[in-house]
C-alpha cells in the first residue's frame, strides 16, 4: 500500500505540472482513463480499474487493491472562418480562415483503490477534465485602416484562451447486499489566462474611461490566474442478477473562488464555478467474454453564467464581468454512449465505443466561441487491454472525433453585422495509455467474467 500511494503522489505532481484541458462533450472528457476512453467514456456500471471512480465511486469495493496511471495525447485542431466583411480578422471587406495553433497536448491521470473489508473500500483519484484551449496567431486585421494599430482576431493581437483544470477525489464505498454506493469529496484546481480581447476593455477611438467592461483592468493580457473549490461527487451501482448492473453517478458544481486577474472578463466578477453533471448507465454480460454499456449522461453548463449567459448582451449594454454579463451562451450537453468489451484470450480484452453529444453552440454566440470552438458532437473509439503478468496490465484507446461545425452572424458591440458569416469548427484525436498493478485479488467474485 505504501508503495502505491508513493507512486500516486509522484504521479499527481508530475500531472499538476503537465495537463492542459481541452474540448470533448462541450470541455468535458469523454472518460478519465484509458479502459473508459476505449468505449467512449461508459463504464459507470462497469468497474474495470482504479480510474472507475472518477466515473463513479461506487465502483471501487468491486476491485483489489491496485495502482492505475494513465496519460492521454490529445490533438485537437480548431479554427474558424470568416465570410464577407467585418471586425474580426481578417476583416474589412475579406473573407478568410484561421486556425488556432497549439495542437498537442499531455493529460496524465493516476488513481489508486483499496479494500478495507469485503464490502467497504476506499480509493484517491487524481486526473483533469476538459476545458477551453485556443492560440491563434497576430495575423493582419483589414480593419486596421479604420481602427489604429488593429491586428489580430479582435482587433488587439494574438488572441486566445487556456484553462486547465485538475481534480483531486477522495472515495469511500460500502456494498449492502445488491446495492453498493459510494461518495468523492472532491478538491478542484484551475488555471486560467487569455490575451488579445484588449479592444473591448479600451476600444479605440471611444470617449475617455469608457470600456466593454467593468473592470477592464482586469480583462486580458494578466499571466495565468489560479482559482480553488470544492464539490463532491457520488455514485451507486446494482446488481439485478448476475450479469446485468444498473449505474447512476453524478457531481455537485465545483464552487470555485472567482478569477480576480479576470474578473473584467468572466460574468460575475470574475467567477467560474465547473458544472454539476449526472449519469446513469447499464451494463450486461451478454456472454462470460462479452459486455454491452449503454449510458446517458447530462452536464449543466447553464447553471454557471460565464459559460451560459448570451454573448449578444453586449450589444445591449452588459457590460463584461458585471453580473449576468455576457458569457459564451452554452448550453446543457447531452451525451449518449454505447460501448462492448470482448475478453478475446484470458490475457488480451478488446473494447469499442461510440459517443455523441448534443452542441452546447448556437449560431448567435459563434463569434465570441472562436475563442472556445467546442462543437464536436461525436467520439468514436477503440481499445485494448492486455495482462502482461498475473497482476499487471496494459492498455490502449485510440478516439477520432470528426470535425463538427457551427455558422452564424458575426456579432460585435455595435450589433448583428448580417453581411458576415462566421464558422467555427473543431476535430480531433486522442490516442491513451495505461498501466494497472494489483497488490492484491478481488475481495470477491462479483459479476460472470473471466
Amino acid at each position: 500500500m505504501k508503495r502505491g500511494l508513493r507512486l500516486s503522489l509522484a504521479v499527481a505532481a508530475a500531472a499538476t505540472a503537465v495537463c492542459s484541458a481541452q474540448a470533448t462533450e462541450g470541455y468535458f472528457q469523454a472518460g478519465y482513463g484509458t479502459v473508459q476512453k476505449g468505449v467512449a467514456g461508459a463504464g459507470v456500471a462497469n468497474p474495470e480499474d482504479a480510474m472507475s471512480q472518477t466515473i463513479n465511486p461506487a465502483s471501487i469495493v468491486d476491485l483489489p487493491q491496485m495502482i492505475t496511471l494513465g496519460a492521454t495525447a490529445f490533438m485537437p485542431f480548431r479554427g474558424y472562418t470568416a465570410v464577407g466583411p467585418g471586425f474580426v480578422a481578417p476583416g474589412g471587406p475579406f473573407s478568410g480562415s484561421l486556425q488556432s495553433n497549439s495542437n498537442f497536448f499531455l493529460m496524465p491521470n493516476v488513481a489508486y483503490s483499496s479494500p478495507i473489508d469485503r464490502d467497504t473500500a476506499w480509493g484517491v483519484a487524481l486526473y483533469g477534465n476538459g476545458g477551453m484551449n485556443t492560440n491563434y496567431p497576430n495575423v493582419v486585421n483589414a480593419m486596421g485602416g479604420f481602427i489604429p494599430g488593429c491586428a489580430g482576431v479582435y482587433c488587439a493581437g494574438a488572441t486566445g484562451v487556456d484553462l486547465k483544470q485538475m481534480f483531486l477525489s477522495a472515495s469511500v464505498a460500502k456494498r449492502f447486499g445488491a446495492l453498493t454506493v459510494g461518495i468523492a469529496p472532491t478538491m478542484a484546481m484551475q488555471m486560467f489566462s487569455a490575451k488579445g480581447l484588449g479592444f473591448f476593455a479600451f476600444p479605440t477611438g471611444a470617449p475617455a474611461g469608457f470600456s466593454y467592461s467593468a473592470n477592464p483592468w482586469n480583462m486580458t493580457n494578466n499571466g495565468v490566474d489560479t482559482s480553488f473549490g470544492i464539490g463532491v461527487r457520488a455514485g451507486a451501482e446494482l446488481k439485478v442478477t448476475d450479469t446485468l448492473r444498473i449505474g447512476v453517478a453524478g457531481s455537485s458544481p465545483m464552487y470555485m473562488t472567482p478569477f480576480s486577474r479576470y474578473a473584467g472578463l468572466f460574468a460575475d466578477g470574475g467567477r467560474f464555478n465547473i458544472p454539476g453533471w449526472m449519469t446513469i448507465g447499464v451494463a450486461f454480460d451478454a456472454l462470460p467474454t462479452l459486455t454491452l454499456m449503454g449510458e446517458y449522461k447530462r452536464i449543466f453548463y447553464s447553471s454557471v453564467g460565464a459559460i451560459a449567459n448570451p454573448s449578444a448582451g453586449i450589444m445591449y449594454g452588459v457590460r463584461m464581468g458585471q453580473g449576468g454579463g455576457p458569457g459564451f451562451g452554452w448550453r446543457d450537453v447531452n451525451v449518449f454512449t454505447a460501448g462492448v468489451e470482448w475478453r478475446a484470450t484470458r490475457d488480451l480484452t478488446l473494447r469499442a465505443g461510440y459517443a455523441h453529444n448534443t452542441n452546447p453552440i448556437r449560431a448567435q454566440d459563434v463569434t465570441f466561441n472562436i475563442l472556445a470552438p467546442g462543437v464536436v458532437t461525436d467520439h468514436i473509439s477503440g481499445g485494448a487491454s492486455y495482462n502482461v503478468s498475473e497482476n499487471s496490465k496494459l492498455d490502449l484507446a485510440v478516439t477520432y472525433v470528426p470535425k463538427h461545425s457551427v455558422i452564424g452572424p458575426e456579432v460585435t458591440p455595435n450589433g448583428v453585422n448580417w453581411a458576415r458569416g462566421i464558422d467555427i469548427s473543431m476535430r480531433q484525436w486522442e490516442v491513451s495509455v495505461g498501466y494497472s498493478h494489483k497488490f492484491g485479488a478481488k475481495p470477491t467474485p462479483v459479476v460472470a467474467k473471466y
